[in-house]
């Protein structure tokens, strides 16, 4: 989870474009270890065709390289280790709750048992909910707008591996590279969470993947003037990243109302 700036210290909340300069900061300087630690010394393959030749499946070659843009980018945070502690805490308390969830289960009657059942898939049925994703106690799997940007790059990276790479132009390395930074940015922004003194965070890596969406729709559209996708491809693919740069148009505007009137 990335720090707060000023730690626990009681500051004003920094508003969106704090975190941005403080965010396009960390970036230079994560820029340099990204190149060092994803450059190829012996050819010039781009960064998608790495992937996939590493991971079996296209959907573990997509959580790879999520997971290692969290990586480059936590890299630069501050010392977390009075979140850990915090996490720690919170690991323990758990651990006491189940013991006790345990022993109360034991002195239940069948009449409990029942209403335990139907709260907890009232739970469950709300864990599942998109309001419910957009909150500290939600899962990124859940948010929708994320999933379908992750199926897109799957996709996307399926037609670029059945075509001849030696043969495939920069359009097609710059689609796949935007549409694999959409969903990266859209987890950093999340790792943030909705706390009132993070959300700054959380709203300015979703404008970095809605300007992503942008320039993925661009190229898109450079590929339909190329030739090189068929027409009926390029409406699947086109319709769809136009409503994720959409969706996530709202979403930003989401976040700002969370931040603005402190909605939970």
């Amino acid at each position: 989870m990335p720090m707060r700036p000023d730690g626990f210290q009681e500051e004003p909340l920094w508003d969106e474009y704090q975190w941005e300069f403080h965010l396009n900061e960390i970036e230079k300087k994560s820029e340099q270890l990204r190149k060092f630690i994803t450059s190829d010394p012996f050819s010039n393959r781009p960064r998608w065709v790495s992937l996939i030749e590493e991971n079996r499946d296209k959907s573990d070659a997509v959580d790879a390289y999520i997971e290692e843009e969290l990586l480059l980018d936590e890299a630069y945070y501050p010392d977390e280790e009075d979140w850990d502690e915090e996490e720690d805490s919170e690991e323990e308390d758990d651990f006491f709750l189940r013991g006790s969830e345990s022993f109360d289960q034991d002195l239940s009657f069948a009449e409990e048992d029942e209403e335990e059942d139907d709260f907890e898939s009232g739970e469950e049925w709300k864990s599942l909910s998109e309001e419910y994703a957009m909150s500290n106690s939600g899962s990124l799997e859940n948010l929708s707008i994320y999933m379908r940007t992750r199926q897109l790059t799957i996709d996307l990276l399926h037609w670029a591996d059945a075509q001849e790479r030696i043969s495939l132009p920069d359009t097609v390395h710059d689609l796949l590279e935007a549409s694999l930074r959409i969903g990266a940015k859209l987890a950093g922004g999340y790792s943030f969470g909705f706390d009132p003194d993070l959300i700054g965070g959380n709203i300015v890596y979703t404008k970095k993947a809605l300007n992503s969406a942008n320039h993925a729709l661009i190229r898109l559209q450079e590929l339909k003037k190329s030739g090189l996708m068929s027409p009926s491809v390029y409406i699947t693919f086109y319709s769809e990243l136009f409503e994720i740069r959409n969706d996530i148009g709202v979403y930003v505007q989401l976040l700002r109302e969370k931040f603005r009137f402190g909605v939970e």
